[in-house]
């Protein structure tokens, strides 16, 4: 039965990136814990140092699954209110039939409203190489119902098996003291062309993201600062768009340090997709992550989910001057 829908499963792949279709970027689990990703508005949005790498691999349980990988660094510069960063991504799909490997760069702006209150305005440039193993390829003319996998296909080879591209992102990000943040990214603004065939008009379409949620604690602070070791509990809501396909993730962390616990759940409006659950440690320098998707769609049976690590390492910058508030409140998974 695997391999039935193994072969099937290689066939939809075909169609979707090497036709008519439109590219669909990878999606993590942890949305904050890989934060550039997520938002380009995000870049120094910690107001220190740090280094981010995550690691994603869905539907294990299928040989032709997706393994993402993304290493991130970024810094604020308080002298100047600006951040940079920069950031890699692979994503083998398919046990390594596409390969897109991306590199970034980022600049944010960081307007500080009023004592409580900063916005972030962020840029991203990226550079795109996408590379496509015609070979592994099975179209449904090859294969023989007894036999299996005997004939050659009718299918035509693309006219490029190896493209790149450049590609432009933008975002903004709100935060008001602690208790609040939201934000709005727009991927792929010049919608670029990303096809194998030359006569064909696949483009990279724009993708949008508007992100938002709270701090709700516990326990009375009146006008002082929130403990470190006090319990606050943070909602969220995530919605993405990226042309016909849209969903929904709406999920809640429990805050008590050095611990995090959260579950979301995703849906994709046609249909639900999956429950993930997380839990994180974190530390004054560093936090790690771990996020399971539970399936509950149709495809729960076979795929195995998908398992999500997250490691951060932020470092002190003795230069920058103290602050009322220590980062822009988003969640850290």
């Amino acid at each position: 039965m695997i391999k039935k829908f193994t072969i099937y499963f290689n066939i939809a792949f075909l169609v979707l990136v090497s036709l008519k279709g439109y590219s669909q970027d990878p999606s993590f689990s942890q949305f904050y814990a890989n934060p550039l990703y997520l938002n380009p508005a995000m870049t120094g949005s910690n107001f220190t140092p740090r280094l981010t790498i995550n690691y994603r691999n869905q539907w294990p349980s299928l040989d032709v699954n997706f393994v993402t990988y993304s290493a991130t660094y970024d810094q604020y510069i308080d002298n100047i209110s600006s951040s940079f960063g920069v950031m890699v991504t692979t994503d083998r799909a398919g046990d390594g039939v596409l390969n897109t490997s991306t590199f970034s760069g980022f600049y944010s702006y960081t307007l500080r409203i009023n004592r409580h209150t900063y916005l972030n305005a962020g840029l991203q440039a990226s550079f795109y190489q996408r590379k496509l193993d015609w070979q592994e390829l099975i179209f449904d003319d090859q294969i023989n119902p007894v036999q299996g996998v005997i004939y050659p296909t009718s299918e035509r080879m693309p006219d490029n098996l190896d493209i790149n591209f450049v590609d432009f992102s933008t975002g903004l990000l709100l935060g008001y003291k602690d208790i609040f943040y939201g934000g709005l990214a727009i991927h792929h603004l010049t919608e670029p062309y990303d096809g194998f065939y030359n006569d064909n008009n696949s483009r990279l379409s724009s993708k949008f993201t508007l992100h938002m949620g709270g701090v709700i604690d516990t326990e009375r602070r009146g006008r002082a600062r929130r403990r470190e070791e006090a319990l606050t509990i943070s909602p969220n809501i995530l919605y993405q768009q990226h042309e016909s396909f849209k969903q929904v993730n709406v999920g809640v962390y429990l805050n008590r340090f050095p611990f995090v616990l959260g579950t979301w759940y995703r849906h994709n409006i046609e249909n639900p997709d999956a429950f993930i659950v997380m839990v994180g440690f974190k530390q004054e320098t560093f936090q790690f992550g771990y996020s399971y998707d539970i399936t509950v769609s149709k495809l729960r049976n076979v795929t195995g989910g998908a398992h999500e690590i997250s490691f951060q390492v932020r470092f002190k910058n003795p230069r920058m001057r103290r602050r009322s508030v220590d980062r822009i409140p988003c969640p850290s998974f």
